[in-house]
């Protein structure tokens, strides 16, 4: 089936790779890649697929409605898949207002766009679909109640072969209440809810999920894994929050990507589905297997770079435990990660040492001049 999808948010991390599988997989539909490239948007990330006959991309702001609604009318937008986002909790703490301009009001706009320019069509919803991305801190926290761990009971093929731990009883459902603790979760909730109150006062054809923490190539140094992959490489500190207790479900970011293929074309319109890796590590162990990734790819004595661990002070609000449960998504649509996490990890901490350039840009900030040079006078 020929469509016409936006894809907010292609030029960041999760993005890129949905962009790219799309551009790959549907080489029929047109694929518009709508980006502010703020900070954390490069498109460095798109090298591969940029001269594609079914790749465009278009630089806007999705709080700027008249543009967003151009872009419809433009493109003849039919399906939307929403990552764009501030997503940085530490940035949110010192910024809140960008997060919820971009976040809530930038959300609105897509919406409001997508339900005037759908209104307008002969067909009006029919085919349609505005499917929102979103995150597992909407729902809080859950307490950590097993801090030695105890046997997952979401062990699959994919989970960690040495590393079945759960730290708790409870995980986030699909039904569990919405309970934020961060400017950045708030924003998040807020446009979820948004989403959702659109399908029912107006028919909108949408879809919401809610993920856990992503892992992989093409993740903007500031966020825990790239960021140690970097420091150790340069022997700079790695800066731990309180005792490195937290405990975080993670997810190859491309079996998330797979996830959204799969959900985008099969979901059921107006459900949640959550996306997780059954995959609970305390960050302190976490780091742990990267540093000692990173140190024998690098040729460094086992343990070497573990001298760098810094404890600092922890941040306000900083939710003890996340931990996804997907079997729903696994029941209906029969997706599960396929990535052992020490694949995973070892995929990605190779392709951040064989992606130095790429890294060496960003620090630089030299990324940010590639949209000038490629699409400057065009």
């Amino acid at each position: 089936m020929k469509r016409n999808i936006l894809i907010t948010g292609g030029a960041g991390f999760i993005g890129s790779h949905v962009v790219r599988l799309f551009v790959n997989k549907y080489p029929d539909c047109r694929i518009v890649n709508l980006d502010k490239l703020t900070y954390a948007g490069n498109l460095e990330n798109l090298k591969d697929i940029e001269g594609k006959a079914n790749y465009t991309f278009v630089k806007a702001d999705i709080a700027d409605l008249d543009t967003i609604r151009r872009v419809f009318q433009e493109y003849r937008i039919d399906g939307v898949i929403h990552l764009a986002a501030e997503s940085h909790v530490d940035r949110s703490i010192k910024d809140p207002f960008c997060f919820a301009h971009t976040n809530v009001m930038g959300t609105l706009s897509l919406l409001q766009a997508a339900k005037e320019y759908w209104e307008s069509c002969p067909e009006r919803y029919e085919g349609k679909l505005f499917y929102h991305i979103s995150t597992d801190e909407v729902y809080g926290a859950l307490e950590l109640t097993d801090p030695e761990g105890i046997e997952s009971p979401f062990a699959t093929a994919a989970s960690s072969s040495e590393h079945h731990l759960a730290f708790g009883s409870e995980f986030f459902l699909e039904t569990t209440k919405y309970n934020p603790h961060s400017p950045y979760s708030a924003s998040k909730a807020a446009s979820d809810h948004f989403v959702r109150a659109y399908h029912d006062t107006y028919g909108m054809p949408t879809l919401v999920t809610n993920c856990s923490n992503n892992y992989g190539p093409y993740q903007f140094p500031e966020k825990l894994i790239p960021l140690f992959i970097n420091n150790i490489r340069h022997g700079k500190p790695l800066p731990v929050y309180g005792k490195g207790e937290n405990v975080r479900d993670w997810l190859f970011v491309e079996d998330h990507a797979r996830a959204i293929d799969l959900i985008f074309h099969k979901g059921k319109v107006a459900d949640t589905y959550n996306i997780g890796g059954f995959n609970e590590w305390k960050n302190i162990d976490l780091i742990k297997v990267v540093i000692r990734t990173v140190d024998r790819l690098l040729g460094n004595p086992e343990g070497h770079s573990e001298r760098l661990i810094t404890y600092v002070t922890d941040r306000p609000g900083h939710d003890m435990r996340y931990a996804i449960d997907s079997r729903k998504l696994q029941r209906e649509l029969g997706w599960e990660p396929s990535l052992q996490f020490e694949e995973g990890i070892e995929k990605t901490v190779r392709w951040y040492l064989d992606h130095q350039d790429w890294m060496d840009h960003i620090t630089s900030g030299a990324y940010e001049n590639y949209y000038n040079d490629m699409y400057a006078g065009r």
